[in-house]
């Protein structure tokens, strides 16, 4: 897997370019899909959508393609300063990557990071896109919006990391990093 910076770097552009795809369009249509066809009267999400001028972002309706690009750059940033660092080593502090099998040890990663990264995007989640304008926003009605999403995000998150998205993503990666591991016969001389 990873061996330097940069090979971390791709590996979690890689894994947050699925990643957000997959949790903006589940949020979109499992959370918050009801809602938007009883608001609008459309029978599908995205014509609501449409029909709504786009999601509300701190109160502003923006596209959907921008919502994406938002949870990209917040979910990197996140990934790279503080899922991948601590995730590592909430793993090491349960297994020894030496002497732990790599699917094992890889399996811990996984679900370490999902527990970093879900409630860490879904508290990101909960301040950006609730119409807290038409509210009073209050650190309870946050909290409680906070919990709501972690609860509809967790399982979703935990099954989709540890049985499609990170399988997907390293094998694109291993494919990406084609490294020779065949030993070199050393020079006889």
């Amino acid at each position: 897997m990873p061996r330097n910076q940069a090979e971390r770097m791709l590996f979690a552009l890689l894994t947050v370019l699925v990643t957000v795809h997959a949790y903006v369009f589940y949020s979109l249509f499992v959370v918050n899909g009801p809602v938007f066809t009883q608001l609008t009267g459309e029978v599908h999400v995205l014509d609501a959508i449409r029909h709504m001028g786009g999601v509300s972002v701190l109160g502003r309706m923006v596209p959907i393609w921008a919502v994406v690009l938002i949870e990209f750059v917040l979910a990197y940033t996140l990934e790279v300063l503080v899922g991948s660092p601590c995730s590592f080593r909430l793993a090491c502090r349960v297994f020894d990557p030496a002497k732990t099998h790599p699917v094992l040890f890889e399996t811990a990663i996984i679900c370490a990071t999902v527990g970093i990264m879900c409630p860490a995007m879904s508290a990101l989640a909960a301040i950006l896109y609730y119409p807290y304008a038409q509210m009073e926003l209050n650190l309870l009605t946050l909290g409680a919006n906070w919990l709501r999403l972690v609860c509809f995000n967790f399982p979703f998150a935990f099954f989709s990391q540890l049985f499609f998205i990170q399988p997907l993503i390293r094998t694109v990666f291993k494919a990406l990093m084609r490294r020779n591991t065949a030993v070199q016969p050393a020079n006889a001389q």
